[in-house]
This record gives structure tokens, C-alpha cells and sequence, in this order.
């Protein structure tokens, strides 16, 4: 608490307060005192010079009434003597009053009376303290001798100095507990005012060492320093933000960058790792039948074209696994950015199934699309295309007879709610094992390593599926239902002139 600067302000404030009443308290009860001595001393003295300029062997009427409104004056006692007898009293009891009087005379003109009670001494004029015990009363009591060879006795009641001074004393010690109050009250306001805007940007500060640039400090108009510091605390405040949303941004960017490279760098190696791998089967297969051709192992024709059929297909599968490869790679290590547009997906899906016909005519596969309204969807028509391909495609691979059928099912399925169209495609087959449902969608994944090559894929075609959807945020999945597998994903539809 004693750490605060408003209770230090107001702490040191009071203390000061209280020295400066302490200093006029001592002030008043010696200096003012011997000060007020020192001015009696002087009016004792210029009372005898006075006397002694005008007094001649005898005192005429005038210097007398003169004397006595001197006395009144000043609240003086002045007796002259000669030879022992009073010439002059201004008092008419002066001299029965006091008693001491005769034992003064003695004490003064043998001057052997305490030298601390002197306060005036020049061998002719003595001013000293003297007490009345009978009235208990102090004085101050000149003595000299005059030159018209009178003695003079100047008597000044100095009693009254050490009353007013107690007095005095007292009133200071009121004032000074009014003034302490008062003044403490009018600190607390003061200190209040002072140090609210320093505890104010002492918090703003301590948010800006936490980084926390919101507060602000408010001006106060008053063009002092404290504003002044308000105001640089600001604009430090403001330049420090900048500074660090820069630095924030120019760091994310370099992340970004590293990212992005270390994306490329990754993809590089996995692309030449995946390549390595699946290249190994259908460059030994060329090699093999190459060196068949070579050595003529079968001089017949048909058996050079069945070697040179089956070279120019591995090699048309590799230069397909190879694209497809790339544009997987592409899908998932860059920021690719898809040519989104209004398009009808029934009529795409139409279009699918019509390049398609002549092997499903081969295959006896009957394909149900019963949607004729076209719907449109917000995406990439060309990526879409691949997706519903290589599901059709996986479809026309992997169905069975079914009740003496085999069939696929398109549908779609509109979602006014979350704004999306399900499309699926349903083949009758056997199910998925639950092992193999999440794996599909792995690159290179089959589930039957040893089925026919020619109806084998380059297993990138579901990878495909799963990294464009991913990019869209959009569902995708397989289910296993009665009668076989349905595969499906989602889309964003849009109102076109009022048709979804």
C-alpha cells in the first residue's frame, strides 16, 4: 500500500503540512518572543533618550504630560529620582507595589545581579528581567543615569508576551488540526485526480507489455505532462500494433512459404515413391514382353500383336496412373483453386452415362436415372465430372447379378435446410468389409490385389474423390445397403431463375 504514489503524495503532503505548523508554533514561542523583547528593549531605551535630551535639573509641566502619554502609550512605569527623592512617577503606587524596589536601586548600582538577566548593558543604561514575587508578574526594568544627574527607571510589564504566545500556541494547534482535516480531505481529492490518469496508463502499460493494444488513453484537455505521456503512450501503443500485426503477417507469409515448400519437397517424394512403386509391375511386363518380341519367342503374328497389345496398354495405363498421380498431388500439396460456376448436374450425370453405354450394353448392366428436371449446383463442373466418373466407373467394375439383374441407381436427393444435393450411386454386389471402408480411400488401395488387370484401376480414383471433396468441405462416403454399395457425395445447389 505504501508503494502507491497517491498515498505517497498525500502521506508526504501531510507530513509537510504538519512541519510548517510545527515551524510557526516554534517560531511564535522564540523568535516572535525575543523579538517582541527586542522591540520593548528599543522603545525602554528611546523613552530614556528622550528624557535625558529633554530633562533638565527639574521637570516642567509639558515634558511631564509628554512623559505620561508616553507611558499610556506604551504601557510603561517610569519613575526619576534625585538624590534619593521621586521626581517624577507616572504611577502614583509604582514604587509601593513594588517592593523590590530599594534592593533593584542596590543590585543595579553595584551591578552584581545575574548576568542572564541582562539584556541591555552599555556601563551607563542596564536593561535587565526582574520579577514581581508579590504579583507574580515579570518585567522588563531599565535603569541609567540621566545627565542631568537624575536616575530614570523604565518598568515594562512583560508577562503579556508569554500569555499571547501560549494563546498563540493554542490557536495553532487548532488550526493545525482543522488544516490537517481540511487539507487531508482536499488532498485525497487532489491525489485522487492527480494519480487516476497515472494509474490509468499504468494499466494501459502493463497491456501493452501483454500485447494487448485495446485501451487507449483518453486525454483530459489539460496540455500538461501527464497528457502529453497519455498521448505518446498512444501513439506507442498504435506503432507497436502495427508493428506486431506486421510482423505477424510477414510471419505467417514465411510460414505460408516454408509450408508451401515443404508441401512440394513432400509431394516430390511421395510422387516419386508411389511411382516407383506402382511402375514396377507394368515396366516389367514391357520388359518382359519387349525381350519376348526381341528373341522372337513366338514367330506367329498373333502372338507379336498380343505382345505389342499388351506393351501399348501398360504403357497407356502408366501414362494414365502418371496423370492421375500428378493431379492427386496437385489436389492435396497446393492451394488449387477450382473454376466454380452455376451447371446442371442432371445433365452432366446424362452425359456420363451416355458415354458409357456401350460397355454397360456389353456388361447387360441397366442403369436407373429417373431425373429429368435439371438441378444446378455451384462447383467445379470439370472435378465434379471426375467424381461421379469414378464412381460410375468403381460401379460398372464391381457390380453383380442381383434377382437375374444387375443394376445401378443414381440418385439425387435436395436438402433445402442445409442448402445441399446428395448424389449417390447404388451397384448391386457383394458389401465392403468394415477393414476395407475406410482404407478405399487411401491411393493405390484395392480390395482385391489378384482380380483381373484388365478390369483393375490405378486405385488413384477414390484418392481423387477424397481430395477434391475435402477441398469443397462437402460429405462423402460408402454405405453398405441391401443389395449391394452406395457411394455418395455432396453439393452446394444454386437458384437459377427460380429453378434449384
Amino acid at each position: 500500500m505504501l508503494k502507491s504514489v497517491k498515498t505517497k503524495l498525500f502521506l508526504t503532503i501531510c507530513i509537510v503540512i504538519v512541519i510548517i505548523i510545527l515551524f510557526f508554533v516554534v517560531i511564535n514561542s522564540t523568535i516572535i518572543e525575543k523579538s517582541y523583547y527586542y522591540e520593548k528593549q528599543n522603545d525602554s531605551l528611546n523613552a530614556y533618550n528622550y528624557i535625558n535630551e529633554n530633562l533638565n535639573e527639574d521637570i516642567d509641566n509639558n515634558l511631564e504630560d509628554i512623559i505620561d502619554k508616553m507611558c499610556l502609550q506604551n504601557n510603561y512605569d517610569i519613575v526619576i529620582e534625585k538624590d534619593g527623592d521621586v521626581v517624577y512617577s507616572s504611577r502614583e503606587n509604582f514604587l509601593e507595589n513594588f517592593e523590590e524596589f530599594t534592593e533593584v536601586k542596590s543590585i543595579v548600582k553595584y551591578s552584581i545581579f545575574n548576568q542572564s538577566d541582562i539584556l541591555y548593558s552599555n556601563g551607563n543604561v542596564n536593561i535587565r528581567i526582574m520579577q514581581d514575587k508579590k504579583h507574580g508578574m515579570s518585567f522588563m526594568m531599565l535603569y541609567a543615569k540621566i545627565d542631568s544627574g537624575n536616575n530614570i527607571y523604565v518598568r515594562t510589564s512583560i508577562s503579556s508576551i508569554s500569555e499571547a504566545t501560549q494563546v498563540s500556541n493554542k490557536f495553532l494547534n487548532i488550526v493545525a488540526v482543522i488544516t490537517i482535516i481540511f487539507g487531508g480531505v482536499v488532498i485525497l481529492i487532489v491525489t485522487e485526480r492527480f494519480t487516476k490518469p497515472i494509474q490509468k496508463l499504468d494499466k494501459i502499460a502493463r497491456n501493452i507489455t501483454k500485447l494487448d493494444f485495446s485501451e487507449k488513453y483518453e486525454l483530459l484537455g489539460t496540455d500538461d505532462e501527464v497528457d502529453n505521456l497519455g498521448k505518446s503512450i498512444n501513439e506507442l501503443s498504435k506503432e507497436l500494433e502495427d508493428t506486431i500485426k506486421q510482423m505477424k503477417k510477414n510471419n505467417m507469409d514465411l510460414e505460408r512459404d516454408i509450408e508451401h515448400k515443404s508441401k512440394i519437397d513432400e509431394m516430390r517424394k511421395q510422387f516419386i515413391s508411389d511411382v516407383s512403386h506402382e511402375l514396377k509391375t507394368p515396366i516389367s511386363l514391357i520388359q518382359g514382353y519387349a525381350e519376348g518380341l526381341i528373341e522372337n519367342v513366338n514367330t506367329d503374328e498373333e502372338s507379336k500383336n498380343f505382345y505389342s497389345e499388351v506393351i501399348l496398354d501398360e504403357a497407356n495405363k502408366m501414362d494414365k496412373l502418371v496423370k492421375r498421380l500428378l493431379e492427386l498431388m496437385k489436389l492435396e500439396y497446393e492451394d488449387k483453386s477450382f473454376n466454380d460456376k452455376n451447371f446442371d448436374i442432371v445433365e452432366l450425370i446424362n452425359e456420363i452415362i451416355r458415354i458409357s453405354k456401350v460397355k454397360l450394353e456389353e456388361e447387360k448392366i441397366e442403369v436407373e436415372f429417373d431425373e429429368k428436371e435439371p438441378t444446378y449446383v455451384f462447383a467445379d463442373d470439370f472435378y465434379i465430372e471426375r467424381v461421379i466418373t469414378n464412381y460410375f466407373t468403381n460401379a460398372i467394375k464391381n457390380v453383380l447379378e442381383v434377382n437375374g439383374k444387375k443394376q445401378i441407381k443414381i440418385n439425387l436427393k435436395k436438402s433445402d435446410e442445409q442448402g445441399k444435393v446428395r448424389i449417390s450411386v447404388f451397384n448391386t454386389g457383394n458389401h465392403i468389409d468394415e477393414e476395407h471402408i475406410e482404407r478405399i480411400w487411401n491411393r493405390f488401395y484395392k480390395i482385391d490385389e489378384s482380380r483381373d488387370r484388365s478390369k483393375g484401376g490405378t486405385g488413384i480414383g477414390l484418392s481423387l474423390v477424397k481430395a477434391i471433396m475435402i477441398k469443397y468441405n462437402n460429405n462423402f462416403g460408402v454405405n453398405n445397403v441391401k443389395g449391394g454399395v452406395e457411394f455418395y457425395f455432396e453439393l452446394n445447389y444454386s437458384v437459377i431463375s427460380g429453378e434449384m
